[in-house]
């Protein structure tokens, strides 16, 4: 470890790397040869081994559900009153599978391709591909389920497009994609509890990991209704906890998605790969105003037959758009882009829609003086197609933007910006979806392997699903293998220290005596992320987030006022407990962004730019994964990398014109 503070600010520790992808093997076999490679579980063994699986969206559930039946017992943690709420369902547009039945020369290698570019060539090839194999076993796998896919008039599966691909590989149930995905994960969860392979705990938040002798072995949770602490133990803990955007304050996250579970295993040892990795979606209801705590998504599928443009003439802007002539009008995205148009990827389309916006050129009421807003025009499409083929395609979503505006999208463009959506980075797994600490797997949107530093659209439901049925089942028995293993009793010193952590942080938190509201601390640090580590960063801007950051985390801890009891059912608890992670994972963001000195998906540092303005990556300094270790509050991070290397995909600067 370099003894020499870094920016004043981090050290650089010890090179890691994957050491569980079999790299001798050409990509398309690795898969194969790690399964064949894994130890295995006898059945008899495992009605003696026991897991907790956090989380009950699609990777969580699909999980839960594939283990139970396997024969593990299995402890599944929500803190939703059903794992039927679990944000996956928010996930309208569709899933990605290689299928080719569009018959447009898609294939396992395509997928994998346009994924590693996508993500601007900051993911691991291994797992891309891997990933891009066992997409086509999802949709069969969902089908047998039950899942109503979207169907031909012939009775084939349907396919449209999302961003960043010129074939139609994603496969959708109108806009419920997501929804009808996590009804079928949550069927097969169910029919495990019913058997008596897993226990379901709804209302139970995950506050600390429990690690003895190095290895995961439990957790300790708050029932949310009670406020009762409790512990559970296990021989394996997987995480699939989802990303953490809030820590923006708004973003299309539902309001209880939270850091916590991640970044409590984090405090414990397990390294947090890129955590300024987060995607800005382009497709999301404009902020209307200072009052509001969430922001809404518009599927990504909107922009297959939507085009989106904005006035030619800042003077026009205040006009009704549809007198507006078409030779006023500037499709921007099919102009600049003319291969790709209104599809290319998420990180593009946003950054292009704030460059018009900061160019005076944007639409839709002004909030502090700025409009932003594009159009996402359906009259060409309308006009095409009939407005009934419009309706049977995306009916649900304009009566939900009709619902929200007041405006009806059939007869007046709709308006989207810009919002915080998805995060990449997360916690570092190796090809097992392993963390650094043995006996802690993580899977879906909370570890970070998959899409670099930008997710295609329609792959976080292939990534959770993927994770869930087809790849932990397989890796995960390789640890298990050493089991039947040591059981571990509550009052073990490592047990009761962290119930003891849990029990003094609420104790600590309840008792600041402060003036100031939970969210109106979220809000300002929401506020210093987008302002500094959004769309746009800057070496002096992501400086100025830390100071500020640090500032707030010791006015939190002084004068937070939390209401309420602890040992009831406690809103204002629960959001202050998640407001203090998301504060320390936003400094840990903003030091990750801060070093890293390029732009790069949609990390655009304005230093790091062509000479249009496009993004501008430095690949002989920062081909690696940034895993960042924790060593305390306040203390500086320790920085290591695991360099990336590429094969079967060319590195070079992406263009989609």
């Amino acid at each position: 470890m370099t003894d020499q503070l870094i920016d004043g600010l981090y050290r650089e520790g010890a090179p890691i790397a994957d050491t569980k992808a079999p790299t001798t093997v050409p990509v398309e076999r690795r898969w194969r040869e790690r399964q064949f490679g894994a130890r295995l579980v006898n059945p008899a063994n495992r009605r003696k081994i026991s897991a907790i699986i956090v989380g009950t969206g699609l990777a969580g559930a699909s999980a839960g559900a594939t283990l139970g039946e396997a024969g593990y017992q299995v402890k599944s943690f929500c803190y939703q009153d059903s794992p039927r709420r679990a944000h996956s369902i928010a996930a309208q547009g569709g899933i990605n599978a290689a299928k080719n039945y569009r018959n447009d020369n898609d294939s396992t290698f395509r997928l994998f391709y346009d994924t590693v570019k996508g993500g601007d060539f900051r993911a691991r090839e291994s797992n891309v591909y891997r990933l891009a194999e066992v997409s086509a076993n999802i949709i069969d796998q969902c089908v047998a389920q039950g899942v109503p896919f979207a169907r031909e008039y012939g009775g084939l599966l349907d396919n449209r497009s999302f961003g960043g691909v010129q074939v139609s590989r994603t496969f959708y149930a109108r806009g419920q994609t997501g929804q009808q995905l996590l009804i079928g994960a949550y069927q097969a969860l169910e029919r495990q509890v019913a058997a008596g392979t897993v226990q379901m705990y709804t209302r139970h938040e995950m506050l600390e990991l429990v690690v003895v002798d190095g290895k995961a072995r439990g957790v300790i949770v708050r029932d949310m209704v009670t406020g009762e602490i409790e512990t559970h133990l296990a021989d394996v803990v997987v995480l699939a906890t989802g990303g953490y955007g809030n820590v923006f304050y708004l973003s299309t996250n539902a309001m209880g998605s939270n850091t916590t579970a991640i970044w409590r295993a984090h405090r414990k040892g397990a390294l947090f790969g890129n955590p300024c990795y987060t995607q800005i979606h382009p497709t999301c209801i404009p902020v209307s105003g200072d009052y509001q705590s969430k922001l809404t998504l518009m599927s990504e599928s909107l922009r297959n037959d939507g085009r989106i443009w904005v006035p030619k003439r800042a003077e026009d802007c205040d006009k009704d758009p549809r007198d507006i002539p078409e030779e006023d009008r500037d499709y921007y995205l099919e102009r600049i882009y003319p291969a790709f148009g209104n599809l290319v990827p998420r990180d593009i389309a946003s950054r292009q829609a704030k460059n018009v916006c900061d160019d005076g050129r944007g639409v839709g009421p002004a909030v502090d003086g700025v409009r932003r807003g594009v159009y996402l025009d359906f009259a060409e499409a309308i006009g095409r197609m009939g407005r009934k083929a419009v309706e049977s395609k995306y009916g649900n979503l304009f009566d939900m933007y009709q619902r929200i505006t007041g405006e009806n999208p059939y007869e007046v463009p709709m308006r989207i910006y810009p919002a915080v959506h998805y995060t990449m980075g997360g916690l570092w797994v190796d090809y097992d979806l392993q963390s650094s600490i043995p006996g802690l797997f993580v899977t879906g949107e909370a570890n970070f392997s998959d899409h670099g530093a930008n997710r295609l659209g329609a792959s976080a439901l292939m990534q959770g699903l993927a994770d869930g049925y087809f790849v932990l089942p397989n890796t995960i028995n390789d640890y298990l293998a050493d089991g039947p293993f040591e059981k571990v009793s509550e009052d073990h010193p490592a047990v009761l220290e962290a119930r003891a952590s849990v029990e003094d942080r609420i104790s600590r938190l309840m008792n600041a005596g402060g003036t100031r509201s939970v969210d109106s601390f979220h809000k300002e640090l929401g506020h210093i992320m987008w302002e500094y580590c959004g769309m746009e960063r800057t070496a002096e801007g992501l400086q100025t987030a830390i100071e500020k950051i640090r500032a707030l985390r010791e006015e939190y801890w002084r004068d937070v006022r939390v209401l309420g009891a602890a040992d009831d059912f406690n809103q204002s608890l629960e959001k202050a407990s998640r407001v203090a992670d998301f504060i320390e994972l936003g400094e840990l963001m903003c030091i990750d962004a801060l070093h890293r000195r390029e732009s790069c998906g949609g990390h655009f540092r304005a230093e790091s730019q062509t000479e249009d303005g496009e993004a501008l990556r430095h690949d002989e300094e920062f081909a690696y994964v940034a895993a960042w270790e924790w060593t305390g509050t306040g203390a500086p991070p320790v920085l290591h990398k695991e360099d990336l290397v590429y094969e079967y995909v060319e590195m070079k600067q992406r263009s989609y014109k």
